[in-house]
Parts: structure tokens; C-alpha cells; sequence
């Protein structure tokens, strides 16, 4: 091989090394847990009468019950572009009870997509009803810019305690989007929209 392209050859054998560390080491901030139960309790929720918290010329958001979770975050997607974007510059998928044990989590694939989280398993590690009732893709809406930063920041992996409120949201032209205001919904309209006035990362040690 003749020695420039013998020097190529090696620069990009160790631009792809240092690709994959970086891929490796940096970019996949994911945490794992032990096996366990992290968030041993469900949601709580308080139905209240309907409250607006926020309104300007175009749009009214309208809280409909305080909410509180303490939940592993089994993933995360961010958005820029959907008109729900305007608010909602991300999803996390949370997972509280059986879906809080990594042990569990595991052996399920979840993705996020078009505001959606879907999950497969070779085998179910436990009931798919346990499932469906123990994770929810939720839309966070940061009350001001500190608790936006503290959303983006969040990794999969960590447990979380977020407080706020189930919020519905009007648009001048119509548009309407309505928050889940139960944890036994699955498919569409099953997405809890959420107002977070504080988010925390919970010490597991």
C-alpha cells in the first residue's frame, strides 16, 4: 500500500475508533439502575374545577386536576417542529411500580415517535396489562424557561418527581388539545399533557 494512502487508511480507521467512543462514552447518557422497584407508587391526581393558568391572543391552557409522580424515565423525545412544539418541547415516557424495575424494563424495546411511545417484547416479563397501566408517554410543558432546562437535561434511565397540573389547551382557529385524565387508557388520546411547575431528579443511592 503505498505510504499516503497507507496514512489515510490509518487516520480513518482512528477517526472511526474515536467516533465510536464518543457514541459509546458520550453520547449514550443513558442510566441504569440496579434491579427494583424505583417508583414504587402510582400518579396522584386531584380533580379540580377548571382553572386557566395561561392565556394570551392565541392560545388558552386550562388546568383540570393537580398531578404529582414520582417515575423512571424509560425515554425521552424531543420536539420542534409540531404545532404542539409551540409548548411542549418534549415527551418523556415514565414508568412507575413493575415498570420502574430495570430488571423488567430490560427486557421490553420502547420507542417514541409523532408524540407516541410504543413498546415490543419477545416474551412479556410481566402482564401486558401491567404494562399498559404502570407507563404513559406524557407531554411535558415547562412553566418557565429554569424548569424547560431541567426538562431538556433529564436521561433516560434516571427517577424522576415532577408537580403540576392535567392541562387542556385551546388555539384561536379551533385547535384543541385534551390531556388523559386516567392511568387505564391505551391509543389515541391515552397522553397525559402535563403543566410542570417543579421537576427533580430523585437520589436512588
Amino acid at each position: 500500500m503505498p505510504k499516503p494512502v497507507a496514512t489515510l487508511f490509518k487516520l480513518a480507521v482512528l477517526l472511526l475508533v474515536l467516533g465510536g467512543a464518543y457514541m459509546l462514552f458520550i453520547h449514550d447518557d443513558r442510566v441504569v439502575l440496579p434491579p427494583g422497584v424505583m417508583a414504587p407508587f402510582p400518579p396522584e391526581q386531584v380533580s379540580i374545577d377548571p382553572l386557566v393558568i395561561y392565556e394570551d391572543d392565541d392560545y388558552r391552557v386550562t388546568a383540570v386536576a393537580e398531578f404529582y409522580a414520582q417515575a423512571k424515565v424509560l425515554g425521552r423525545e424531543r420536539y420542534r417542529t409540531d404545532k404542539e412544539a409551540d409548548y411542549s418541547p418534549i415527551d418523556l415516557v415514565l414508568g412507575w411500580q413493575r415498570m420502574s424495575d430495570q430488571s423488567v424494563i430490560d427486557q421490553i424495546r420502547i420507542s417514541q415517535y409523532g408524540r407516541w411511545y410504543r413498546w415490543e417484547a419477545d416474551s412479556p416479563p410481566i402482564p401486558v396489562r401491567d404494562i399498559e397501566r404502570c407507563s404513559a408517554n406524557m407531554h411535558m410543558i415547562p412553566k418557565d424557561d429554569r424548569v424547560r432546562d431541567k426538562l431538556l437535561a433529564v436521561r433516560t434511565g434516571e427517577v424522576i418527581a415532577i408537580q403540576g397540573y392535567l392541562v387542556d389547551i385551546w388555539a384561536s382557529g379551533g385547535w384543541t388539545w385534551t390531556t388523559s385524565r386516567s392511568r387505564d387508557d391505551t391509543g389515541d388520546g391515552a397522553c397525559e399533557i402535563i403543566w410542570v411547575d417543579k421537576i427533580e431528579v430523585v437520589e436512588t443511592d
